[in-house]
């Protein structure tokens, strides 16, 4: 771990307002991971994009615009994220993810699969256009245009656009707690 947890009282008066915002979105939209210590301070990605209020005020809002009011269902999001936070062999975002994954119905042999980078063969159909579009997203490269097309039938045109930010946000998520090296709770 390159940064140490921020206490709560040690907070800047820049930092503050950000973290009260963090936290109250923390509770409403990040749950059933560890994601706070008993103390109040932030982990996850979290504790550097408090850090850096510049950065971290901008990333926050995209990642609360993409979480709240989401048009794709719950599984094909975490299926996306799993594809995203495998690619980069992010360790806090696969554990959070796949506990969350598991309380929106996701299998255990689903997610090993996805977490192991490969592709379930018992996905839906919703579930297999996530993984598919997410993949050839963090692969890199223009987005193969019959890949689009099936995201836009099964989700209509703003999902498909949903997805795609949601893969980007995630790869900022993936590329922040590589970066400082966030580790995994005990």
């Amino acid at each position: 771990m390159r940064l140490p947890i921020l206490d709560p009282k040690e907070l800047s008066d820049e930092q503050k307002p950000l973290y009260d915002d963090m936290r109250a979105g923390i509770k409403g939209h990040f749950k059933g991971f560890v994601n706070m210590r008993e103390d109040g301070a932030l982990l996850g990605p979290w504790n550097p994009w408090i850090r850096e209020p510049r950065f971290g005020k901008p990333v926050w809002d995209l990642v609360k615009a993409v979480a709240s009011n989401p048009l794709l269902p719950a599984p094909v999001r975490e299926v996306a994220i799993l594809v995203t936070g495998s690619h980069f062999r992010s360790g806090y975002e696969l554990y959070a993810h796949v506990l969350v994954a598991e309380q929106r119905g996701l299998s255990d042999e689903k997610l090993a699969t996805i977490v192991a980078g490969q592709r379930p063969v018992d996905l839906t159909k919703q579930e297999a256009v996530a993984y598919d579009m997410a993949s050839a997203l963090v692969s890199g490269g223009v987005l193969p245009e019959l890949t689009w097309r099936a995201a836009v039938k099964e989700f209509g045109e703003h999902g498909a656009a949903e997805l795609s930010y949601l893969v980007g946000i995630y790869c900022m998520v993936s590329v922040t707690l590589n970066t400082f090296d966030v580790p995994v709770p005990d």
